[in-house]
């Protein structure tokens, strides 16, 4: 009982300090030392014989470094690498490019409600190789938000949409996708194909149909009620959108980590083995050769390189050293021996124990990203507890990860201090509040259609 208290006062002090602003990771790793300190006082050393230093103080910052040198070398190499090739891309105007080919045919489009729908598809689409959840945000309000409001499409519903369309971390480039795919010990594509596509592809019909409905309904609401819509705010011409842009071609560079890593699998052609960090670098040198190509600047293009190794440092400091920080909270939950008592309290509700579970840890990452605005820090940070959990009911461990794991980034949408709502809600004018009003009835949904779906497939 002594565990369960320790774990309900970190989790009550890791939310109430995030919510104050404080930097996340310190609060992570300093709420963790103190766990890992207690469960060495409850018999439970913080690091295993072969590391210790045979000093409590110094095996308390052993756990970190044991943790750090773990994670670097895999985990935060393949985060790192694929953060470079997302700034790089970026640099050289082929995420513009490719977004640019993607919302055009959307202007095809007349019926407001069904391109809502549309708009939705498309972006979590865009997201399998634009990663940032903001970036993507501001793409697309740059490019569609004023198609819809032109469209007759309220402010609020327009930005709603376009808030959520990164609400799945999909694929090989997402970090939370290579933290379940190392879980269950797999290759992240094969998580990616087996695990996510089937469960995806329901939320995202789900997700699609939710907002064409939803967004209608508060948009009839709000016009019955008098309430009039501000269309100039936020609506400007989509022509200075795509500033910047690389020419049509530059649209496939983004795709090519992921068209190699699928093409050079197991499922596909296993004659050759390719790592996701040497997939980037194949891609990252052939974007040089046709940025090359088509600049005819060597300096320049030389010059542009540098974005990728920025982006390598820049996501260490906000994404890597978050994880490693959660994973030492995560650490500590365990040492404490509050989670096994929970999973085993769960455990032991014989038929209900397995679906009790599923709805515990979910219910966990669901409040812990609301609460940090981040799936990505809800996710690192209990996600270590899945196997255990599923073990102690007999469960398919991929079954109960693919559902939990997809949970943390439907939640996001729902939170108002997440980066992305703050980003969209501030351009269109409208405040957080208002937008997740629209947002947590379609997240909701997609929530239910994710645990269905589950069940069927996995």
């Amino acid at each position: 009982m002594f565990g369960v208290i320790c774990t309900l006062a970190a989790v009550v002090l890791l939310a109430y300090f995030v919510i104050k602003n404080y930097y996340p990771p310190f609060i992570l790793l300093f709420i963790g030392l103190i766990l890992l300190l207690i469960g060495s006082f409850m018999g439970n050393p913080p690091v295993s014989a072969k590391t210790a230093t045979n000093f409590l103080g110094f095996d308390l910052a052993q756990a970190f470094t044991d943790l750090t040198k773990s994670r670097i070398g895999g985990l935060g190499l393949n985060i790192m690498a694929i953060a470079g090739f997302s700034y790089y891309m970026n640099k050289i105007g082929a995420s513009k490019a490719l977004v640019k080919m993607c919302v055009k045919p959307l202007a095809a489009v007349h019926s407001p409600y069904v391109l809502l729908g549309i708009t939705y598809v498309v972006g979590q689409c865009m997201a399998l190789f634009i990663n940032s959840a903001v970036g993507l945000g501001l793409l697309l309000m740059a490019s569609v938000y004023p198609l819809l409001v032109q469209l007759g499409v309220r402010r609020a519903a327009a930005a709603a949409v376009i808030g959520s369309t990164c609400c799945l971390d999909l694929g090989p480039s997402s970090s939370n996708s290579m933290r379940a795919a190392d879980l269950l010990q797999t290759d992240v594509v094969s998580y990616f194909v087996i695990g996510q596509i089937p469960v995806a592809v329901c939320i995202i019909i789900a997700v699609a149909v939710g907002h064409a409905l939803v967004q209608r309904w508060f948009d009839r609401r709000e016009a019955a009620k008098g309430i009039v819509d501000d269309t100039s705010a936020g609506s400007g011409s989509t022509e200075d959108a795509f500033a910047g842009a690389g020419p049509a071609h530059y649209a496939i560079l983004p795709i090519l980590p992921l068209f190699l890593l699928i093409i050079f699998s197991p499922m596909v052609y296993d004659g050759i083995k390719l790592s996701l960090v040497t997939a980037i670098v194949v891609s990252i040198l052939i974007g040089f050769i046709v940025d090359l190509f088509t600049r005819r600047q060597f300096k320049e293009c030389c010059q542009n390189m540098q974005s990728f190794f920025e982006g390598m440092g820049k996501v260490f400091t906000s994404t890597v050293s978050l994880i490693i920080c959660a994973e030492l909270f995560a650490l500590g939950l365990t040492k404490v021996g509050g989670i096994s008592t929970l999973i085993q309290l769960a455990a032991s509700q014989q038929d209900l124990g397995l679906y009790l579970m599923l709805f515990v840890m979910m219910a966990i990452m669901v409040i812990a990203t609301i609460v940090t605005g981040s799936g990505n820090s809800a996710f690192f940070a209990f996600s270590p507890l899945l196997p255990e959990a599923a073990a102690s009911v007999g469960y398919n461990t991929m079954a109960l990860v693919v559902p939990v794991q997809l949970a943390a980034s439907l939640a996001r949408p729902m939170s108002p201090i997440s980066g992305v709502i703050i980003a969209v809600s501030g351009i269109s004018g409208i405040t957080p509040i208002a937008l997740i009003r629209r947002t947590i009835p379609v997240m909701v949904f997609g929530m239910i259609i994710n645990v269905i779906a589950a069940q069927i497939f996995l």
